[in-house]
């Protein structure tokens, strides 16, 4: 039975990648912020499969690393990492941009996700195996304006997701770079600051993807045969023809 650690695990794509590596026989180890949604979930996943939770803060090294080392022996060897944990603060322009949203965005979307691949990689270079799935963004792949260091986060997932395919392929690793278009989540609420009015425009007159389908694409890459390995993956809704295009019905 391999075993999956999932940052951000606790809503949207991370949700759902647990509860459908669950029903796929994976143990989980879940990773969040919020300890009562954690264990809630904890809870949940429990009836299907072995889980563990780890609450910590990605942005913060020390909380990564003392998360990460208090695991249990029989939960160290970690076969998948999935690092889902990121967010957009604010849709302004750099003049106007806020600092406290650039660090959130650079210090969760980047530094965290190294953080946590610090932790785990040294284990999968020993054991010469191993999954790393990273989960970018469209906007990696065009900027758009107001959002320009959101963009820039995500292009740096790209960047580090080559690196690693570059620096772990010989140690028998796969790397998967995931790329989502515009996913109906919490997403646009956290950027607008709790505004779910204008969350929702976002998201009107056309068929959002859901969690569910990226949680299908990780699944798919992470379950591949061994030979196979699914490096860069871009998933739009119907309705996306590229990261600032959107065909609505209304």
């Amino acid at each position: 039975m391999k075993t999956a650690l999932i940052t951000g695990s606790t809503s949207g794509i991370g949700k759902a990648t647990a509860e459908l590596l669950a029903k796929q026989g994976y143990r989980l180890i879940l990773c969040g912020r919020r300890t009562e949604v954690l264990e809630q979930l904890k809870t949940e996943l429990s009836q299907l499969t072995e889980t563990f939770s780890l609450r910590f803060d990605q942005r913060n090294f020390n909380e990564v690393e003392t998360a990460i080392q208090s695991l249990p022996e029989n939960w160290k060897n970690i076969d998948v990492l999935i690092n889902n944990a990121g967010n957009a603060h604010g849709l302004d322009c750099l003049c106007d941009g806020s600092i406290e949203d650039w660090d959130a965005m650079m210090d969760g979307n980047v530094k965290g996700l190294l953080y946590v691949s610090k932790m785990i990689i040294p284990g999968m270079r020993e054991r010469k195996a191993g999954h790393i799935v990273n989960i970018s963004s469209v906007a990696a792949r065009q900027t758009y304006a107001n959002g320009v260091v959101y963009c820039a986060s995500k292009k740096a997932v790209d960047v580090i997701s080559e690196g690693m395919r570059l620096e772990l392929t010989e140690f028998g690793i796969k790397v998967t770079n995931i790329q989502p278009g515009a996913v109906e989540t919490d997403f646009s609420k956290i950027r607008f600051k709790g505004d779910e009015e204008r969350a929702k425009t976002v998201y009107a007159g056309y068929d959002a993807l859901k969690a569910e389908d990226i949680a299908d694409a990780i699944a798919y890459c992470v379950n591949a045969p061994k030979h196979v390995t699914i490096s860069d993956l871009t998933i739009y809704p119907s309705a996306q023809s590229e990261p600032r295009t959107i065909h609505r019905s209304m």
